[in-house]
């Protein structure tokens, strides 16, 4: 990989702004089918115990519920103050986590766990623990020093002795979501949260033995402008968490109801946009951080920066994390798995996911199979999207095909880009430049077998480069 730099260009990223998708699974949600079921599940769960050498396993537990709705949200998520709803949904879980279980043999171990939503921390520390020990008890933990138990919190619903209980409970790894701090921006959206607050939490984090901090900001939603998003990322930036995740906001009403609650008229012009991107990139690089890819930075001690040094990155539904050689197993209403050559998801809807499991069924509505080509092109995705690179001699190796023959479509769709300096194709490898480091969606999209199908018009999963 190229060293870390970034190229900003906006007629670049003006003229490649399109819908694409975000490259945390290929082939991409979309694809998933009705046709892959509780039978195929079981199936490529038992064959990837059969592997040589059979894989760690990742757990991923989904918990739908907020609070309050930010209208800006695009998750799957099920607003409500009645905390009896998170005993009722963990009896369910319960169901799940015993019913998944049986499917692996128990000397696999775990590395990782992630409870994402929603909002996480509408479960009490008591009951996130209860949930821990659950898991730990039908499942094996590693012991390993690089095992991440991690959790996305909502600092408005959380405070210092929460923290506390969570590191007591095992967590070592937290992400927050901020957006923007300017209280116009906030007001907007339907989210207030002080910089105080946040910043108690964050420090009660490192004051608890978290390993690792993530603060999730978003460019592009109402009332922002660059003078108030420079004032958020100096905050930030003062707070030092160790990673930042950037994300570019993408107002689709049409697909995310709470959208429709956002005053238009409030948005930033496509040039604003730009100019907060570029922002984003300015002041995070210079107060030290890296650019992984797609949205997100990291300082330069953190594991994902040192994982993407080795090549040791990789790209799931989770987002970018260290453990490359893992099964993903997903748990709770909509979660998607990874097992083998397979992917599959749970009802999006909390009454079909609970009358699953009400029955005595793993709660699985549709997946797919990968075939040798998905499994071909999801490597060279993975690749690119990770070390921003396609390793054109080792996938011929590996799959013993000859690439120019293989790819002559896409090096066809790739050759405009090429042109335009986004990537240099050199014989045994195709490489990002700092132009087109911000553009990988873009480039990995001329590698997607699906994207002429129509299963592929824009979906929840799809959003702008911009």
């Amino acid at each position: 990989m190229e060293p870390q730099t970034l190229a900003f260009n906006a007629d670049l990223l003006r003229r490649y702004d399109r819908p694409g998708p975000r490259y945390t699974s290929y082939p991409t949600a979309p694809q998933f089918h009705a046709g892959f079921g509780e039978k195929e599940l079981r199936e490529v769960a038992a064959a990837s115990n059969g592997d040589p050498i059979p894989r760690r396993l990742s757990l991923y537990v989904h918990v739908p519920f907020c609070e309050s709705p930010c209208f800006y949200c695009g998750c799957n998520r099920i607003i409500t103050r009645d905390k009896a709803r998170g005993d009722a949904y963990l009896a369910r879980l319960y169901r799940e986590i015993a019913l998944s279980a049986q499917l692996f043999d128990r000397d696999r171990e775990v590395i990782q766990l992630h409870f994402g939503g929603g909002t996480p921390n509408f479960l009490t520390p008591a009951q996130l623990g209860e949930v821990v020990e659950t898991l730990r008890s039908q499942f094996r933990f590693s012991d390993a020093a690089d095992r991440d138990i991690s959790i996305e919190l909502d600092p408005r619903f959380v405070d210092a002795d929460d923290i506390a209980a969570l590191g007591r409970i095992g967590f070592n790894r937290a992400s927050f979501g901020v957006q923007d701090f300017d209280p116009a921006v906030q007001e907007a959206v339907n989210r207030i949260q002080s910089v105080e607050q946040t910043r108690a939490v964050i420090d009660a984090c490192r004051g608890n033995g978290f390993r690792s901090v993530n603060v999730d900001l978003i460019y592009g939603l109402p009332s922002q402008t660059t003078e108030g998003f420079a004032r958020t990322l100096d905050t930030v930036a003062q707070m030092r968490p160790d990673r930042v995740a950037v994300y570019g906001y993408a107002h689709m009403p049409h697909l995310f109801k709470p959208q429709k609650q956002l005053d238009a008229s409030l948005l930033p012009s496509g040039e604003t946009k730009l100019a907060l991107l570029q922002l984003a990139i300015e002041q995070l690089t210079a107060a030290g951080y890296l650019y992984i890819g797609m949205d997100h930075f990291a300082l330069p001690d953190d594991e994902l920066a040192l994982a993407q040094a080795r090549g040791g990155l990789h790209r799931n539904f989770m987002g970018y994390t260290t453990h490359a050689d893992s099964d993903l197993v997903g748990l709770g209403v909509s979660a998607i798995s990874h097992i083998g050559d397979s992917f599959s998801q749970n009802p999006r809807d909390l009454p079909s996911w609970q009358a699953a499991l009400d029955e005595g069924r793993l709660p699985v509505f549709r997946g797919m199979r990968l075939n040798e080509d998905d499994q071909l092109r999801a490597d060279l995705i993975q690749q690119l999207m990770c070390q921003g690179e396609i390793p054109v001699a080792a996938l011929e190796r590996r799959y013993a095909i000859d690439f120019a023959t293989y790819f002559a479509l896409a090096l066809e769709r790739l050759a405009p880009l090429a042109e335009d300096g986004l990537v240099r194709i050199e014989r045994e490898r195709i490489v990002v430049t700092s132009r087109g480091r911000l553009l990988l969606r873009n480039i990995a999209m001329c590698f997607d077998h699906y994207l002429d199908q129509p299963a592929a018009i824009a979906t929840p999963r799809f959003s702008r480069a911009i």
